[in-house]
Parts: C-alpha cells; structure tokens; sequence
C-alpha cells in the first residue's frame, strides 16, 4: 500500500479584515481571527502502482491535500503514511521516492535552457551518471523534448513548458507522483500527448499517482478510480462507472433520421434536443434496449449511438447531491 491517510484535519487561522478605513485602522490595534477547516476527518488509501482522480470545485481541499502528502504543510490532526515515511517530517529518503507536479508552479529556470535545471535536479537528488543519461533519455524520447533542450524556458510554449516541468520531476525516477492540475492550460493536443504519456509511464514503472483536475478528459482517459471532496469533505471513493450509473440513472440515445416525423417522441424518452435531423432522448437505463429496438423497427435512421452521459455533468451532481454521493 502506497498512501494511507486516516482522519486527516487541516484547519488555517485566517486574519479578518473588514471593509473602511476605521476598521482598518482598528485592525492595527486588535486582530479578528476566524478558524477555516480546509479538510474534514479525510480517510483513504491507494495502492502501489494505482491512478486515482481527486475531483473538488476551487476551494474544496484538494490542493491541501496534496501538499500534506508531499510534506509542504503539516497536519492539524491526523495520520499520513506514504510508502513508509510521514511526509511532514521530510527525510531525504522520501524526497527521494516522491515527486509534486502543479500545473500552475514551475521548477524550470526562466533564463536558462530546461536541461541546465536537469543537471541540477542530478545534483540535488544525487542521481548516479549512467541512470540519469538512461531516464533522461527516456523521457526525452516519450515526451518528444529533443528540440527544446537548448532553449531557454521563456522561449517555450506552455505545454512545451509542461512537458518539460514532468521529465523535470521524473528524473529521480519517483515511486510516488502527485499530479495538480497538469494539463492546466494546454491545447487539446498537448493534452493527449500529456495523458498517453503519464498511462505509459504508470504501466513501465508502476507509478503511484494522484492526479487532480478540472479536465473530465484527463480522469476519464487514466482513472478507473476517483475520490470527490467538497467543502474539506471526502463525499466519493470509488469506481467511475459506479458513480455515473448511481447519479445519473439514463443515457443520452443520439439518434440520425432521414426524415423528420411528426411524433411524440417524449414517449421514448426526455427530449433533450432535435436540430437538423438529429435527435438527442435521455433515456432511463434499463429502458434503453427497448427503445432503440422501438426506434430501429419503425423509423428510417441513419445512425443511432447510445452514450453515456458527459463526465462533466456526473461531478457537477457530486457536487450538487453530497447526500446521494457517500
């Protein structure tokens, strides 16, 4: 088992400051102070090689998280157990077995090339000459950065920069890889490129990553796992498929006429759109093999494709529907 948390508390003692400039001269003098629980009694364990999606809106507790489980701030209260070691301690041993990529923060050097901060990350991680040149080989290969090593970081692309900041973080080859967000800014296809790489890597090098982000198309592509968290609570821990069959009990059937027929459709199913030949019926699931056979037998249709609904819209009834979800 790679990560085990149990009853993980994070509370932060926030500073008050009302509006006016009276109240702001009285805060000189006398202080307010309020209590903001950032996370909630949090319990969950992942296993060696696993890739688990954590999914929240802004401010649900995710990124605190991680930085509890890569040693950046300490615990409230609480238990944290990664591959061994408690990351609030920090020994070198598991800076050594643990990397932290945010899509938002970078460890490349603006001014200089990406490969200087590669000779520094083998300095500081004391990377042995023949294993660093064989990683650093691989990742140049995977993530295609043969041309970008001899350009200086502000001269590169956001996701040129991103490709980089992971061969960056994986050089010490880590056995432990907490992913924020990272993706965050890229174009579709700098996406793609991104999650083929990181699955690739999983499966080399059994990898255990946690990945957080608000692009459904990175935990749909790599996690068969997710946890949700909202206001510092853990609301989910469990399968995808699960959670999308348990909060949203239809499918969307799009189905392509070749002409368009004057009829009820509401008997098949919830309209949920019917433009240029196409119509969209959201159907209930069990109901969904009658009614395509119905609408198969008695209609003249091009195409008929059943799907399930979007990623996004199972979250945002996470979100919605915390009762429903645990």
């Amino acid at each position: 088992m790679s990560i085990q948390i149990q009853n993980l508390n994070k509370s932060f003692r926030v500073h008050v400051r009302r509006e006016g400039w009276m109240e702001s001269l009285r805060s000189l003098f006398k202080r307010e102070y309020q209590t903001v629980h950032a996370v909630k009694d949090v319990s969950f364990t992942i296993d060696t090689g696993e890739i688990v999606g954590f999914l929240g809106p802004n401010g649900a507790g995710k990124t605190t998280t991680i930085k509890m489980l890569a040693g950046l701030l300490h615990p409230t209260s609480g238990n944290i157990n990664v591959s061994g070691f408690k990351p609030q301690e920090q020994k070198n041993e598991f800076k050594k077995i643990m990397s932290l990529v945010m899509g938002q923060k970078s460890q490349l050097i603006w001014d200089i090339p990406p490969m200087e901060t590669f000779l520094v990350n083998k300095s500081v991680y004391e990377i042995e000459e023949k294993v660093f040149r064989q990683t650093l080989d691989e990742l140049v290969e995977l993530l295609e950065l043969e041309p970008l090593l001899g350009k200086p970081v502000r001269n590169l692309s956001l996701g040129q920069r991103m490709k980089c900041e992971l061969a960056a973080s994986l050089l010490h080859r880590p056995s432990i890889l907490f992913l924020d967000e990272p993706t965050i800014g890229l174009d579709v296809h700098t996406q793609e490129k991104v999650r083929q790489f990181i699955a690739k890597y999983n499966r080399e090098h059994k990898t255990t990553i946690l990945l957080t982000s608000h692009y459904m198309g990175d935990v749909t592509a790599l996690c068969d796992r997710v946890l949700i968290i909202n206001h510092g609570k853990l609301l989910y821990d469990g399968g995808l498929q699960v959670l999308t069959e348990r909060l949203t009990p239809y499918k969307l059937l799009e189905v392509r006429l070749s002409s368009i027929a004057d009829i009820a459709w509401e008997s098949f199913g919830e309209v949920v759109s019917f433009e240029d030949g196409k119509l969209t019926l959201r159907v209930a699931r069990d109901r969904v093999p009658m009614v395509s056979s119905e609408l198969l037998a008695n209609f003249d249709i091009h195409d008929l494709n059943i799907q399930e609904p979007p990623m996004e819209e199972v979250i945002t009834l996470a979100f919605q529907e915390e009762s429903h979800v645990s």
